[in-house]
């Protein structure tokens, strides 16, 4: 899953080298945390949120998988 949201954060910003994700693993959770540079920000969180939902819901789907829940967390 951790592939994943890194797939999408590379190609949502201009510097990907700039994109850290921190992964915690609960028993039934997973916690993502996912920075990008300061000025990259509102790429992936979207107007109005859009990008972050649509984000959480294509994790979510993944996380379904495993019989996990996922929570993303953006710095």
């Amino acid at each position: 899953m951790k592939a994943l949201l890194e797939y999408i954060a590379h190609n949502l910003v201009d510097k990907p080298d700039a994109v850290r994700i921190k992964e915690r693993i609960g028993r039934y959770t997973v916690t993502y945390e996912l920075s990008v540079h300061p000025d990259e920000t509102g790429k992936v969180i979207g107007r109005s949120g859009r990008v972050a939902k649509a984000i959480r819901d294509l994790m979510g789907v993944a996380a379904a998988r495993h019989n996990k829940r996922v929570h993303i967390d953006i710095e």
